[in-house]
């Protein structure tokens, strides 16, 4: 039977309302595909507490978990993911690819350009067809 991996993925918008979206390094799985910045959730770890907590470690910059955007499973070749995107603010600093090839903002018309991990595919859609008030 294949291991079910909890992950928290951050939808964090500038002020000109461009998602953050981050390209995986050749050294992490499934590199160079584009992913929602984020990471594993931890044994008894809240999944706001697991974002906040795993941007830190990742992009050195604090955010804060607003809201679940939107879940889903995805099942690869070794594993399965259930990934849960949520909604996030950027508090303090500037995010840093420490881990990633790189890091682009782009207007949610754009996200479709990218090559996105499968797991991200379905919230990507989701905020894409998200009616913004």
């Amino acid at each position: 039977m294949k291991k079910t991996v909890q992950v928290v993925a951050a939808i964090i918008e500038n002020e000109h309302r461009e998602i953050l979206c981050a390209l995986r390094s050749r050294h992490m799985s499934l590199p160079n595909m584009w992913e929602l910045p984020g990471g594993k959730v931890k044994e008894g770890e809240d999944l706001f507490t697991a974002l906040e907590r795993e941007l830190y470690e990742e992009m050195s910059c604090r955010i804060q978990g607003q809201e679940v955007f939107h879940e889903n499973v995805h099942e690869y070749d070794t594993f399965i993911i259930q990934l849960i995107a949520i909604k996030a603010k950027l508090v303090q600093g500037v995010p840093q690819k420490n881990e990633h090839a790189q890091l682009i903002w782009l207007q949610r018309e754009n996200l479709a350009s990218l090559h996105w991990t499968p797991a991200d595919i379905p919230a990507v859609e989701a905020l894409m067809n998200e009616t913004l008030k």
